[in-house]
């Protein structure tokens, strides 16, 4: 059995889940079909699916909410499942917990997202009480996310930025690192990877993202690519053992986890069935907890890959960000139900396929 927990830490948002018909073109109309409240942001969602594929894993959010009623849901919702809640903080002022307008088309299940940032935009260094969390909760991961979102965070201080000499703390205490990015530009994006990335272990983000730190896009690229541009991330921006890129099509890892020589896995996601997929909302995270849960567990990283992808994949049958996703062992039997694609350096990273 594998020691330690999971400490997930960042955004955290109340999401209104609204299912349209269609994408309107501006000044035009699109029907609601369904509308849904639930938490959300990577951390939410991660700690979430996390809990859902294993009842006895140790896990811990650190976050900052309003004083305000989509607070105390979130803190309530997190108790219901038995996540440790100590450093969810309270703002002292009247700031709203970060809120999400998230529409979702149902026919693709692609998803756009109206973000309110609130309280997420004053988490800061000082929210973190390492000591505190690892006496409450033996941990021996942290996830932060999504950089580039969380204002305080990405503050550069001495050509350094706060999440750097955050993850430095958290390593110190013997904690490894992992982040992910949000799928949003901003003019500093790179700058803000190059200045925080040499503390990270494991980076897990997607194709859009990748684009944003080395300025480039990867939207219609080949998996060749991408494993060129991930190695670019450990080799250059100096990310301690893997870069995991995810995207419509599979993901691929670049490791050099075990040894100094550099290592290359692929892996395709599932055809899946028409109509199997109800949103998209959340797949990112589903995909993230599934790897990180692979690395609690030390499996081999192509077995990580398999379960990210499943994970994912469960995600991809609910209207929530992690409603869909079963015990570890109903994740997995989905290798039994669904076909993997096959990946080749050449393959595209957008799905083109039925």
């Amino acid at each position: 059995m594998s020691k330690g927990g999971v400490i997930c830490a960042g955004t955290i948002v109340t999401d209104y889940v609204v299912v349209v018909d269609q994408w309107p073109a501006e000044s035009s109309l699109a029907n609601i079909h369904h509308q849904t409240k639930t938490g959300g942001g990577g951390p939410f969602n991660v700690v979430k699916d996390l809990r859902s594929m294993d009842e006895h894993l140790s896990l811990s959010v650190v976050g900052l909410l309003g004083d305000d009623d989509n607070g105390q849901w979130l803190i309530n919702d997190c108790k219901k499942s038995n996540i440790d809640t100590d450093q969810l903080h309270i703002a002292d002022d009247d700031t709203p917990t970060s809120y999400t307008y998230v529409m979702s088309v149902e026919s693709t299940g692609r998803r756009t997202f109206f973000n309110q940032r609130g309280t997420n935009a004053l988490l800061s260094d000082k929210h973190f009480d390492f000591k505190r969390l690892l006496e409450r909760n033996p941990s021996n991961l942290f996830y932060l996310g999504y950089l580039t979102i969380l204002d305080e965070l990405d503050r550069i201080v001495d050509n350094e930025t706060i999440a750097a000499q955050l993850l430095k703390k958290a390593k110190d205490f013997g904690l490894e690192t992992i982040i992910d990015f949000v799928s949003l530009y901003n003019p500093l994006y790179s700058k803000v990877a190059q200045l925080t990335l040499p503390y990270v272990d494991h980076l897990i983000l997607n194709e859009l993202e990748l684009g944003f730190i080395l300025n480039q896009s990867f939207q219609q690229g080949t998996i060749s690519q991408i494993e060129q541009a991930a190695r670019l991330l450990i080799e250059a921006y100096s990310v301690q053992r893997t870069v995991t890129v995810h995207f419509d099509r599979g993901a691929v890892c670049v490791s050099r986890e075990y040894n100094s020589t550099i290592e290359c896995f692929f892996q395709g996601s599932f055809y899946l069935p028409k109509g199997y997929i109800r949103s998209a909302v959340g797949a990112g995270d589903g995909f993230a907890a599934g790897v990180i849960y692979g690395i609690h567990k030390k499996w081999p990283i192509q077995e990580r890959l398999h379960c990210g992808i499943c994970v994912a994949t469960m995600c991809l049958k609910d209207l929530t960000s992690y409603g869909g996703v079963g015990t570890i062992e109903q994740c997995l039997q989905l290798k039994d139900t669904f076909q993997f694609r096959t990946l080749e350096p050449t393959s595209f990273v957008k799905d083109i396929e039925n």
